[in-house]
Order: structure tokens, then sequence, then C-alpha cells
């Protein structure tokens, strides 16, 4: 495979006097490519190449204020929070705005390594490669293909449903331990809502699968006969429904959130290994604007992080266990009308398989497969397909 390749790395400056950047708006991933891994990538290119007195600028990350909506939409699918508080949106992700440098690549090197050893896997990291490995690797080593018309809609209608129930806050993010801490007061928040209103939305989960670190953020869970649901709601450009395989994927990035919750309420986090993971100094002492937002989220005045650590732990072992339903949902970008639900049970076996699969293409432990045969009607719409060897490509289906 031709292709320049490329890898940054990330190094952490504290800066005595931190300068607030402004981070682009909270995306929501449409469908199959993840909005948030394309922020990731796309900050790390730009700041690789910038001049030097951009390593020493910290990063902000938005804080998200639930309020009740004074004009509601009486056609939205959301129950409107009737409490006020804020919580981080997770976009801010570690590279973002932090002093990066360009490191010279080792091919010997596995894929969570070069890409993600400093933010852990991203559920649409397992999501893509089950719908094509092949294009995984052209997408981590060419970089990103450019959004289409279908996915900016896509994340426009979802920054509308999140306007619904918050507002944006910026807070001053000074280094990787305050960056995971400000996730666990969001997911510690969003807990919090969820068991006294019935909702919550965006909630980003920090957890482990097959020794690895997994983040993601569930789009919404809601709470039905005391039992919480997870939701997703995905946009589509046409009015009809998705074909198979892609909403086998969709099923499949539910399956993992769920998959990440049970496995934070079975057993206890592993701490020791999250630290050593990113390399983390559990007595680093936060700033004091994120010791208040951690009290406000009900954190008994947090100062270090491995205060926020110990009470991560604790609400992740109060969890309620969540439905074995789970609600994949489909609206129609022009006047977000629904187009259909599907609402399936989680499959413990089978996604345990993907986990592992996909874990497997990360480590390096095997090549790329390409996709399967009877669904290389895919290649018809991939970016990346002039560059692939795969052959015998089938007539296009509907995605």
């Amino acid at each position: 495979m031709a292709a320049m390749e490329v890898e940054v790395e990330v190094e952490v400056i504290e800066s005595p006097n931190p300068i607030e950047t402004s981070i682009p708006a909270f995306k929501i991933p449409p469908e199959i490519i993840s909005d948030e891994e394309m922020e990731l990538i796309e900050s790390a290119f730009a700041m690789a190449f910038a001049p030097k007195t951009t390593s020493f600028i910290s990063s902000s990350t938005s804080l998200l204020q639930f309020h009740p909506n004074p004009n509601p939409n009486p056609n939205s699918v959301s129950l409107l929070s009737k409490r006020n508080y804020s919580t981080s949106c997770g976009v801010g992700d570690i590279e973002d705005g932090i002093g990066i440098r360009k490191k010279r690549v080792n091919n010997n090197e596995s894929f969570l390594y070069r890409f993600r050893r400093k933010t852990g896997l991203f559920v649409t990291d397992i999501t893509s490669t089950e719908w094509c490995e092949k294009q995984k690797e052209f997408y981590l080593v060419c970089g990103k293909p450019k959004a289409t018309k279908a996915m900016k809609a896509g994340s426009a209608r979802h920054a509308v449903l999140e306007e619904e129930v918050i507002t944006r806050v910026e807070v001053v993010v000074r280094s990787a331990e305050e960056h995971w801490a400000l996730k666990m007061i969001n997911f510690i928040y969003g807990t919090n809502q969820l068991l006294m209103d019935g909702l919550t939305r965006e909630l980003p989960m920090i957890g482990f699968a097959e020794g690895v670190c997994v983040v993601g953020i569930i789009d919404e869970i809601r709470m039905t006969e005391c039992v919480p649901m997870l939701v997703e709601t995905k946009t589509r450009s046409t009015n009809s429904l998705p074909s198979e395989p892609q909403q086998r994927n969709g099923r499949l990035q539910l399956m993992c959130y769920k998959y990440l919750w049970d496995n934070l309420l079975a057993n206890p986090f592993p701490s020791q290994k999250f630290l050593e993971s990113f390399l983390l100094k559990p007595d680093y002492e936060l700033s004091k604007e994120i010791q208040e937002t951690a009290i406000q989220a009900g954190l008994p005045a947090p100062r270090t992080l491995n205060d926020v650590l110990r009470r991560y732990e604790y609400v992740c072992s109060m969890l309620p266990k969540t439905c074995d339903e789970l609600l994949l949902r489909y609206e129609y970008q022009e006047d977000q009308c629904l187009i259909g639900e599907n609402q399936f049970l989680y499959e413990s076996d089978w996604v345990t398989d993907q986990i592992r699969s996909s874990i497997e293409f990360w480590k390096g432990d095997r090549e790329a497969s390409y996709v399967a045969e009877d669904e290389r009607w895919k290649c018809k719409h991939c970016k990346y397909a002039s560059r692939c060897p795969v052959e015998n490509i089938v007539p296009s289906e509907e995605a």
C-alpha cells in the first residue's frame, strides 16, 4: 500500500498561565464515521505543523449546562431535564490544543500504540472495523476523507437535539489528568440526571475490554419501568431504512455501550491499570475551576485526580443494570421525521467476539481483513477504493 504515513505524539506541557481556546462544536458521529475521531486526527495534524509557540497552548473543554427548554419541540423523542447542572461534553480529547510534536513512524508498532495510546480506543473504532478493517487501515494511514453533505447534516441534527437540554460552558484543561477527570465528572453528572429525571444524553463511558481502555459517548439513556434503556438515533439522507449490514453496525455500537456499562457494574474499575495506561499522576492537583465543577456534580470536595477516580469507582459499582433490549432509531434528515425503529436484544457472545476481533486488529496480532465478498458493494461507497487491492467489487446496494 503506497501511502504517506504520519504519526503524531502528544506532549503535555503545563503552563502557569493557560490560554483558553475554543473547540469545535460537539458532533455525534452519523452512522459509520466517527466525527469525534475526525476532530481528534484533524487537530493532531494541524498542530503537528504549527509554529513552536503553539506547543504551550492549553486546551479547553466545553461543559454542558442542562436546563429546561422554554420552547420545547413536542415532536422531540427526548424528555427535557427539570434540573440545572453543568457537565462536560467530552469532545476535547487530550490531543486537542495541547503541545504536539512529530515523531518518526515505526511501521512495526501496532495501530493501537501509534494512534490510540493516549486516548484509548473509541467505540467507533470497533464499529468501523466491523464495517471494513481495510477501510479503517487506510483511514488511519492516509487520513480522513472529506466530510459529506449527509455527514454534516447528521451532525447538525444531533446539535439541535443537544441544544434542547444543554448549554455549553468553557473550562480550561491544563493536562491529561484534568482531561480524564472531567470525563469522569461528566459521567457522574449524567448518571445522577438519569436516576433523578429518567433521562440523560451524551454520556461518556470509560471502561476496559480485553485489557484495552475503550471510551465512547452514549447518545441517550432513558428509564423504562425503572430500568435504563440505551438509545441511539441515526440520521438518514434518504427516507428509507439502511441496508442490513449498516443496521447491524448500528446494533453493534449500542451493544458495545452496554458491554462497557455491564462491565463497570460487574467488575471494579481497574484504576491502577487505567493510570498506568496513560501515565497519569494520581496525586495531580486539579484546578480550582474543575474542583468547583466536581463539587456541583456531587463529589465531596475533590482535590486530585485520585479523588475523582475513587468517586468514579464508587458510582460505577452502584450503577443499575441496563435493559437487555436496546433501541436504534432512524430519522430523515430533511424534516426529522421518524423513518423507523429497531428494538433488539443484546447478544453478549456476539458483541464479545466482535470486540475481541477488532482489538486483535488494533494490537497488530493479524493483518487487516477485507470486507466479506457478499458485502463488497460497500466498496462502491469507499473513498479509498481506488487504492485498495480488493477484487470482485459487486454492484452497489443502498446504504
